[in-house]
């Protein structure tokens, strides 16, 4: 079937099958379902035992996740997020034009060290929502800053969606380098692809929100006061039990960036790097399992209430689709869906054609649960099928392509946003825009890709 073996065909149609799904029922974990076509795809038409199938369970990603997010749902539960958040808008105080400024840097900073765009969002946007209605700002504008923020962010090496797209490229990056593309350090290249997801959300989001209302609301409130206690009421001191959780966070921050730069990596002896990673680069897992055990010894911290804030329903996504494209490599319908996207793609071209492709189906589906398992995987193939291009383009332009359309209705964010819209807001309008915005990031997406990674090779 158009020179396709049965077990490739088989892959390809399973993967297809599971996106599908995915886009259809929302509220049903596919990692599960991945897991099951996975068996049998293995055992009816490649010859793989489920004992096998099942060792390629992402171990390594498992456990960063885990830790990570384990801390900061520590963070979350014993309030010392809600406290920063109202101290950090509180800065503004009665200079109402500060507001978006402060909460689009509050949302990039939280996101940055750790929790992650989900965590972020969850925890902000009922506060940042009902900020909007009393600020006189459009639900629409808000939305655009809290989740371009998020999203901008959200490829932190320290953050779910960076630790994902970081586990592949560790996992490609051999691969890569005997074709001769130069990865070079790849704690550093976590950082190059934080900062290629933050330029495009910049230019899209944080643009649109200034073309379509935000600098004319600006300009209007640069003379406007309010009281800051109307809006974001004085919480109350952090006490010892927070500040402990602060000092854990910042360790973790530093433990991660400190050994990768220049200046300070002599100061990080290779018994050091042993003990947070792996010789030479850290395991921000490993340190986050560390600093959460102090904390819990120290009675910082619930482990039962921080393991339910724990976002397993996307580990188990991201892990169950990690074993269904392992199965579909070893079948071959991997290499079948290279051959596809190479034919229509040139070294310069895949970028957008990446970006166009990866939106789209993340407008129905999860960006790092579903999107960026499946694509990211391609890019070693596609580098060797049309010849050339660059690697990290390729990778940025899924991670950018994914993540730009999520301020969709039909995404968490874009649904998060619109039900903690002031009830004065007309929802079904706003539904509306977002959809159409949503949508629209699919193309606004691949363009700028092309542009940026492609012509201008950032």
């Amino acid at each position: 079937m158009l020179g396709l073996s049965s077990a490739a065909f088989a892959s390809l149609t399973g993967i297809i099958i599971v996106v599908a799904i995915s886009m259809i029922n929302e509220d049903l974990n596919v990692g599960i379902i991945a897991i099951a076509f996975a068996i049998a795809i293995g055992a009816f038409f490649a010859d793989l035992s489920a004992v096998k199938i099942m060792q390629a369970w992402p171990v390594d990603l498992f456990m960063v996740l885990a830790g990570v997010t384990f801390l900061f749902g520590i963070a979350t539960t014993n309030g010392t997020m809600e406290k920063l958040t109202a101290n950090a808008i509180r800065l503004a105080k009665g200079n109402t034009a500060l507001i978006p400024l402060i909460i689009f840097a509050l949302i990039t900073i939280i996101t940055t060290i750790g929790p992650g765009n989900i965590a972020t969002v969850t925890l902000m946007a009922p506060v940042v929502m009902s900020i909007s209605e009393r600020i006189g700002m459009k639900a629409f504008l808000m939305t655009l800053l809290v989740v371009g923020a998020a999203n901008g962010a959200a490829f932190s090496p320290i953050a779910p969606s960076g630790i994902i797209s970081n586990s592949f490229i560790a996992k490609m990056a051999p691969d890569l380098a005997a074709m001769g593309q130069n990865l070079g350090d790849l704690s550093v290249l976590a950082w190059k692809i934080h900062l290629n997801s933050e330029v495009a959300q910049l230019f899209a989001n944080i643009g649109g929100f200034m073309v379509f209302g935000g600098w004319t609301w600006i300009r209007k409130q640069r003379s406007s006061t309010l009281n800051i206690d109307d809006i974001a009421p004085k919480p109350e001191p952090f006490n010892k039990k927070q500040w402990l959780t602060l000092g854990a966070i910042g360790i973790l921050v530093l433990l991660v960036i400190l050994p990768s730069l220049s200046f300070t990596k002599g100061f990080f002896t290779p018994t050091i790097m042993d003990f947070i990673g792996n010789g030479k680069v850290t395991n921000v897992g490993a340190i986050a399992f560390l600093l959460s055990a102090v904390l819990l010894i120290l009675n910082v911290g619930d482990s039962k209430e921080a393991i339910n804030a724990v976002p397993w329903s996307v580990i188990i996504m991201v892990g169950g689709m990690g074993i269904l494209i392992d199965v579909m490599d070893k079948a071959g319908g991997l290499d079948a869906l290279v051959g596809m996207i190479a034919t229509i793609s040139t070294p310069t071209s895949i970028n957008g054609i990446l970006a166009l492709t990866s939106g789209f189906i993340s407008s129905f589906s999860s960006s790092s649960g579903v999107v960026m398992p499946m694509f990211l995987p391609l890019v070693p193939g596609l580098v060797e099928q049309i010849g050339g291009g660059n690697a990290i383009a390729m990778i940025s332009s899924i991670d950018v392509g994914s993540h730009l359309v999520d301020t969709s209705p039909l995404s968490l964010f874009g649904a998060m946003c619109i039900a903690c819209a002031s009830e004065k807001e007309d929802k079904s309008r706003l539904f509306r825009q977002l959809l159409i915005w949503g949508f629209s990031m699919c193309v606004v997406g691949a363009a700028l890709c092309y542009v940026f990674f492609g012509l201008l090779g950032l």
